[in-house]
């Protein structure tokens, strides 16, 4: 599930009991977010909307914007008994962070057949306009100049609000550009002008209300945008390891006759029941999309319910020159020493991180694949030295 949950918490920090209710409705195993606006929001989405009842669910590390002037983040949250979060990085973009999760899914053969899916979240510019339809475009191209860096076969989600009006725009076009190292699609693959356009109604995802007064931020004009979209690399469509499963992708709550109205009207009635489209009404301007993946792998169910996280730490980049930013925000202060290491083992730096985003100069290493360790968290991450 993708949401774009509007604002979160400042506006109304009581929705989450709303989007609890979303939640416990949908069960999503990977839960995506846009919109957050602080850590703390973050954690109210963690303990009260996926973990009210237990602790099944973790959170990848949050960041604060790193990008142009942008004050919302993104974040993602995902079953800890089902995967792994191996890595978190920050895409950088002329707007804001694209964020990017490794996400490992324990299966039997993880082993000799691993499966490794790359999430990236994002947030893309908004409004109409030749100049904000630049910006978008230059924020995938970050997306697509980072998928470079992973193998051709590797499964990569690409979600968020993307704020497009037609699939005519640059930024859409460039996303399933056939040349691209990871070559994406759609997976309900619906291409046409979806801005205020009845025959795209199933599908909009904008805006749940006819009016935003009296919520205090928004949008209105009712259902008649498709802006909210999860994407897939082409193999995800045929791969038998992690595939698509036909029918499934939706605008979760749309009935497919709200066209340009209140998502909760009475005339909107279907599959989506009244109480869900009451919360999706309230909750946010946006309607969350899902979709579900198969695998023909066995998975392996671990036990971790009461077993304490410790959330990795990440890097804004694993391709540098002069300087390596390590991000650090959960880890404790005095597990915060780190070693880099050459592909011969040997220990060429050890510093302390004293602060949740720390600069390590690295001129002086020579071309090359380094390692970054931390013995408290137990944790490799490998970086390149280009030059």
């Amino acid at each position: 599930m993708f949401y774009n949950v509007l604002d979160f918490p400042e506006l109304n920090p009581n929705r989450i009991y709303l989007l609890q209710d979303i939640l416990q409705d949908y069960e999503p195993d990977i839960f995506m977010v846009c919109e957050l606006q602080n850590q703390e929001g973050a954690d109210i989405i963690l303990n009260t909307g996926l973990n009210s009842d237990g602790t099944l669910y973790s959170a990848a590390p949050y960041f604060d914007n790193q990008s142009g002037g942008g004050d919302l983040q993104q974040a993602l949250f995902y079953r800890n008994d089902m995967f792994v979060l191996e890595n978190t990085e920050i895409v950088n973009t002329p707007v804001r962070d694209i964020n990017k999760y490794t996400l490992l899914l324990n299966t039997v053969d993880q082993e000799i057949n691993p499966i490794r899916i790359y999430a990236y979240v994002t947030h893309l510019k908004s409004s109409q306009g030749s100049a904000n339809q630049q910006l978008r475009l230059s924020m995938v191209e970050a997306f697509v100049n980072d998928t470079e860096q992973l193998p051709e076969d590797a499964y990569v989600l690409f979600a968020g609000d993307f704020n497009l009006y037609t699939s005519t725009e640059p930024a859409y076009i460039e996303i399933l550009d056939d040349t691209n190292n990871i070559v994406m699609a759609d997976p309900i693959d619906t291409p046409g002008a979806w801005n205020n356009n009845e025959d795209f109604k199933s599908i909009h995802t904008q805006s749940t209300r006819i009016s935003s007064s009296g919520f205090g931020g928004g949008a209105g004009g009712g259902l008649d945008d498709r802006f909210d979209f999860i994407m897939v690399s082409q193999n995800i469509m045929t791969d038998n390891n992690l595939h698509y499963k036909d029918n499934t992708y939706k605008a979760y709550g749309n009935n497919g006759n709200c066209y340009n109205n209140n998502i909760n009207d009475i005339n909107c009635g279907g599959v989506f029941n009244q109480l869900v489209r009451d919360d999706l009404y309230n909750m946010s301007d946006h309607l969350p999309v899902v979709m579900e993946l198969e695998t023909d792998q066995e998975i392996v169910f671990l036990e971790r319910a009461d077993q304490t996280v410790v959330q990795p730490f990440s890097l804004k980049s694993t391709l540098v020159s002069n300087v390596l930013t390590l991000f650090t925000p959960q880890i404790d202060l005095q597990h915060r020493h780190f070693s880099i290491y050459n592909t011969m083992g040997q220990e060429m730096l050890g510093f302390d991180a004293n602060t949740n985003t720390t600069a390590i100069k690295v001129s002086q290493l020579a071309r090359g694949i380094y390692y970054i360790t931390n013995q408290y968290t137990k944790q490799t991450l490998k970086f390149v030295k280009t030059f």
